[in-house]
């Protein structure tokens, strides 16, 4: 009975010190989550908060951080524009144009696509043309500074009011709304050398109105160019151009 009564007592005080055991490991692992923590706090905040979107975005969108050359393809995302970021910029540009005095030509929003920037077509084009006035530089070039050096696909859309237009050079409102969103894409390229795969030129013609065409005023506000900003899951649906890279295979 006594070495029965002992060995019940030895095993009563191992169960009761296991609780220490496991109270050390939990303690050790506090101390190095916030050894991480801390680490990551010297880190670049912005950067690591872009890192953390591409990362989200490759998972949610199913698509492979390693591509078909085994090269990691995570920088595609690296630095994509938060919502956050969208609202950023567009305070920028906005602060800008109103010290031109361009809020009526010029205006902005964020929609379900990313920062779209509405520039009339007084603000950039003569009637009926696509050739960049000269007073367009100062709003392109505001635009610029608020794209650049962002990673996000830029896409150039052209529109039209519904009035029918038919010359040797644009034979309907479909030419003439895609020339001019060449004309701001081919400003960019050749004024800033902005990279073209993050570019690209759509024309809509009468057919993506943002006002009813019953009135004067209402036919120059859908004669635009909107500047479109994707978000993030947008930009990282766009093909790379690395897609389109074929090997020789003769």
């Amino acid at each position: 009975m006594r070495r029965s009564k002992k060995r019940k007592q030895r095993n009563t005080n191992e169960n009761l010190e296991r609780w220490l055991l496991t109270y050390a490991d939990l303690i050790t692992l506090l101390l190095a989550f916030f050894i991480v923590m801390y680490s990551m706090s010297r880190v670049d905040a912005k950067k690591f908060g872009e890192m953390s979107e591409a990362l989200h975005g490759v998972l949610k969108n199913g698509k492979s951080i390693i591509n078909k050359n085994g090269e990691s393809v995570a920088n595609r995302g690296q630095g994509i524009l938060r919502l956050g970021d969208l609202n950023v910029i567009q305070k920028k540009i906005n602060e800008k144009f109103k010290t031109l005095g361009k809020n009526e030509e010029v205006q902005t929003e964020i929609t379900e696509r990313g920062l779209v920037v509405h520039i009339m077509e007084s603000a950039l084009f003569n009637e009926g043309s696509a050739d960049l006035l000269s007073k367009t530089t100062e709003i392109l070039d505001i635009v610029y500074d608020g794209i650049a050096d962002r990673p996000n696909h830029i896409r150039v859309e052209g529109h039209t009011d519904d009035r029918k237009i038919k010359s040797l050079v644009y034979p309907s409102n479909w030419e003439l709304s895609t020339a001019r969103a060449t004309s701001v894409v081919r400003y960019f390229i050749d004024n800033y050398s902005y990279p073209p795969d993050k570019l690209s030129a759509l024309g809509y013609g009468e057919f993506r109105p943002i006002r009813p065409n019953n009135t004067i005023e209402n036919r120059a506000k859908n004669r635009r160019v909107d500047i479109v900003i994707l978000t993030m899951d947008l930009s990282l649906k766009e093909p790379s151009s690395q897609m389109y890279q074929y090997a020789d295979t003769r």
